[in-house]
């Protein structure tokens, strides 16, 4: 039986999500503990652990309150160990872990950061992207170089089109906007714009075909002519989209 999924909003415009089945209760991401306490008590779970994506303060800081709190264990990126807080477990990019009875993948999604992991169900069919993948967009390279993360956009495109792209944060009408400039006459971005504006359609999660349609960062073939790179490679427009959107 897929598993039950929660998005729960944090800070100004954070999302943490719950995931619970008959084996118990996960967290992904950890940004503001008042909420996540409040939604686990208004259901009536037990928090089991915790999956951190990335080190980023606003993805993390309530683990201790949290772990106080609940007893929960603590799962992040071995590689990005020495900034997260106490991890239960280490794991690592390609590897696989048994949650809540589900086989979960590790998958690499460096560029935001160095280390960045997303987290995907595949029986259940969500994948926990954070600050890689995001609604219409893709996280700001703090670290890492454009190469890296189109490589780590390229495996997350790979997973089945009916995929939930669960991001970390809501940045819809920005990420949008932007869509809007550089592909402005893509029907379902405009469609997709309109709905989430009335409040018809939730910015996360959004299926990878959603994504596919409407993401600039998924459509560099689309897009190519319209940015005078036909001859370029999807890595180079990728880049030149990105720096766009850094100076929009």
């Amino acid at each position: 039986m897929p598993l039950e999924l929660v998005t729960i909003r944090c800070l100004k415009d954070n999302y943490a999500y719950l995931l619970h089945g008959e084996a118990g209760t996960v967290l992904i991401d950890a940004p503001e503990a008042a909420p996540i306490l409040t939604e686990l008590k208004r259901r009536d779970w037990k928090l089991d652990a915790i999956l951190l994506t990335h080190h980023h303060g606003d993805h993390i800081d309530a683990v201790p309150d949290l772990t106080r709190q609940t007893a929960a264990r603590v799962i992040g990126a071995k590689a990005d160990a020495h900034r997260l807080p106490p991890l239960d477990t280490a794991t690592a990019a390609g590897e696989t872990l048994d949650i809540l009875g589900e086989t979960v993948q590790v998958i690499d999604v460096s560029g935001h950061t160095v280390g960045h992991v997303a987290f995907h169900f595949p029986e259940s069919g969500f994948a926990f992207t954070a600050d890689s993948l995001m609604a219409m967009g893709c996280g700001r390279l703090f670290e890492g170089d454009p190469a890296m993360m189109w490589d780590s956009l390229c495996r997350l495109n790979a997973l089945p089109p009916e995929t939930l792209i669960c991001s970390g944060h809501d940045y819809c009408a920005s990420n949008g906007a932007f869509a809007l400039s550089v592909d402005p006459d893509n029907d379902a971005l405009k469609k997709r714009m309109a709905g989430t504006a009335e409040g018809r359609l939730p910015c996360s999660p959004a299926t990878l075909a959603e994504e596919r349609a409407t993401n600039p960062f998924l459509r560099v073939h689309e897009l190519c002519r319209a940015l005078g790179m036909e001859n370029a490679s999807e890595a180079e427009i990728f880049a030149r989209l990105r720096s766009m959107k850094d100076n929009f």
